[in-house]
């Protein structure tokens, strides 16, 4: 027999120390000379997942929406326009320091009108005051409502680029079709066409990817991939909701000029809309903007082209025109005047 000492440690709290318990056991020979049991420490977090708890707080502190827009959205806000605050503070207090001053130059006039006051100055100096006094709140405080103005609109333009980035979409291909993309996925790899109109609308553009109109054979397709054009075709039902795009693309009827018509002649050029309720409601105030112009938008269509950045680079009624499109691209996007990572594709520094 001998006596083995036992070690075992308590977690450590707040403004104290480990403490330490030693006790003495008389344990049997078969543990060599001078062995000491040590208890295992209390068990902590992996770092990974503190790491994946933090981020998790970070997004959440992020997503809170203050003012009807979220933090995010706020701070993204700043980091473009980063002195539109220092300038709001300063017409703001400028507007607050003139209409301090006109109501003592106020007192002042009021006291040369009514005179026996032998510190009021002349009324026609008085009058002055007020006036530039007048001027100077006026001119800040519109200075100060306009930059406002700009940083609500910029705020507003960023919430919908957050929306469209948010929009979801469901290749054509057949070993795609299940998968689910966000169009903030395509950023820098794709551009995104997005053609939204009524039955007739959809089915003429997939008519014109998918059949021969021409002499030649059609590789619209083919020509749209290598420009890195995504189409998404959006069906439009007459109460300006987005339906079964799908569904009206695959059952699309060739005329008698649609020759060798396969629908699925473009799959990899089109993805279609995926949670009807999202793109309804990021193209409703698309479309009242379109209608408050005079346009049919079931008739007509409307597009809405996207560059690789993810910001739109315009906005369009009618059926895209195709050639166009193609031939201009690459420099209505900008890709071959400096976009970082392009210079082997392009040539260039």
């Amino acid at each position: 027999m001998q006596l083995v000492t036992v070690y075992a440690f308590t977690p450590q709290t707040a403004g104290q120390s480990r403490n330490l318990k030693i006790s003495s056991l008389v344990l049997p020979s078969i543990f060599p000379k001078q062995s000491r049991l040590y208890a295992e420490p209390p068990l902590t977090k992996p770092s990974s997942s503190l790491k994946k708890e933090e981020q998790q707080e970070n997004d959440e502190s992020l997503s809170q929406t203050v003012g009807g827009y979220t933090v995010k959205q706020r701070l993204r806000e700043e980091v473009e326009s980063p002195f539109r605050k220092v300038r709001l503070v300063f017409f703001a207090s400028s507007a607050g320091s003139a209409l301090t001053a006109l109501y003592f130059s106020s007192l002042s006039a009021l006291k040369a009108y009514m005179g026996g006051y032998s510190d009021a100055p002349p009324l026609e100096e008085a009058l002055t005051s007020c006036a530039i006094n007048i001027g100077g709140a006026i001119v800040c405080g519109l200075l100060a409502y306009r930059d406002y103005q700009a940083g609500q609109a910029n705020l507003e333009r960023i919430a919908r680029g957050g929306k469209l980035a948010r929009l979801a979409v469901s290749p054509a291909s057949e070993n795609a079709e299940k998968m689910v993309r966000t169009l903030s996925e395509y950023r820098r790899n794709s551009r995104v066409l997005i053609c939204a109109g009524g039955k007739e609308y959809v089915e003429n553009m997939c008519k014109s990817l998918n059949a021969d109109q021409r002499s030649d054979e059609n590789i619209l397709p083919q020509l749209l991939a290598d420009v890195n054009v995504l189409v998404v075709p959006v069906y439009l039902t007459e109460s300006f909701t987005v339906g079964d795009t799908k569904q009206i693309w695959k059952n699309a009827s060739p005329s008698d000029n649609d020759r060798n018509f396969d629908s699925t002649r473009s799959d990899g050029a089109v993805a279609f809309p995926w949670n009807n309720a999202s793109w309804t409601d990021y193209l409703q105030s698309e479309i009242e903007t379109a209608k408050k112009q005079g346009f049919d938008v079931l008739t007509k269509g409307i597009t809405i082209l996207v560059k690789k950045n993810g910001k739109i680079l315009r906005r369009a009624t009618g059926s895209p025109k195709w050639d166009e499109l193609i031939g201009t691209m690459e420099v209505m996007d900008g890709s071959r005047f400096g976009m970082p990572g392009d210079s082997e594709r392009y040539g260039g520094p």
